[in-house]
């Protein structure tokens, strides 16, 4: 199998920013590791060489600011495509429709602690795996070892059989930090995963997304510790 030549291939990173975070207020420009959320992925973003464009999907004017600021490009967005009528399948459509590539990488500003080799590793996983079309899209997850409950009854383990939790069942769950498809499937599946996706495990610093005050506090000081702050 030859090596797919990516230099054909438009890949843009795609960062959603949306203006007014409920969870955590104004989290995505809040001051984190001496900057904010946004700034440091758009740094670690440009130092990777394989992609062709930066993109800052958004509808906050701060954003569009710090786009221009750092050089890299910017979508503004439709109100109806940041506000929480809007079904995520609705939105990854309307980025798909509105980017110009052959594939996209979506990632989120808010998963703030993938280093720059991850990043890297993560797109050569991609590159192995594409040609072949044993896989249709790459996607990030996180392992979960938990006792879970729905409905006030277990769904990974018996109660009279209760288990160690090393050997609950290997499940894991999306955590959206970096996503890799060909855009016009993206648009066509309405969807990041695609129908045989490559689930790409990260481990839970990496795979940290914040979406609580407690995560936002807890990544700031792993990033401080992670870069020697």
């Amino acid at each position: 199998m030859r090596d797919i030549d990516f230099k054909m291939h438009k890949i843009v990173a795609v960062v959603p920013v949306r203006q007014g975070s409920q969870r955590v207020i104004n989290k995505n420009f809040r001051a984190f590791g001496g900057k904010n959320l946004l700034i440091h992925k758009i740094e670690i973003l440009k130092k990777l060489k394989f992609l062709d464009e930066i993109i800052i999907n958004t509808n906050s004017d701060k954003a569009i600011s710090i786009a221009k600021k750092l050089d890299v490009k910017y979508f503004r967005r439709d109100d109806y495509y940041a506000s929480s009528k809007c079904l995520n399948s609705d939105f990854w459509k309307n980025v798909a429709d509105n980017t110009n590539s052959e594939f996209i990488m979506f990632t989120n500003c808010t998963s703030p602690l993938i280093k720059l080799t991850t990043y890297k590793d993560f797109f050569s996983t991609f590159k192995k795996n594409i040609l072949n079309k044993k896989y249709d899209s790459i996607n990030t997850v996180t392992e979960i070892k938990e006792f879970l409950f729905k409905n006030n009854k277990p769904i990974n383990f018996k109660l009279n059989q209760t288990p160690n939790s090393q050997n609950l069942p290997d499940i894991v769950k999306l955590n959206f930090a970096i996503n890799i498809l060909n855009t016009k499937q993206m648009s066509s599946n309405r969807s990041l995963i695609g129908k045989k996706p490559f689930l790409y495990k990260l481990n839970e610093v990496e795979g940290l997304d914040v979406n609580s005050e407690f995560e936002f506090s807890f990544a700031n000081f792993l990033f401080k510790k992670q870069n020697n702050f």
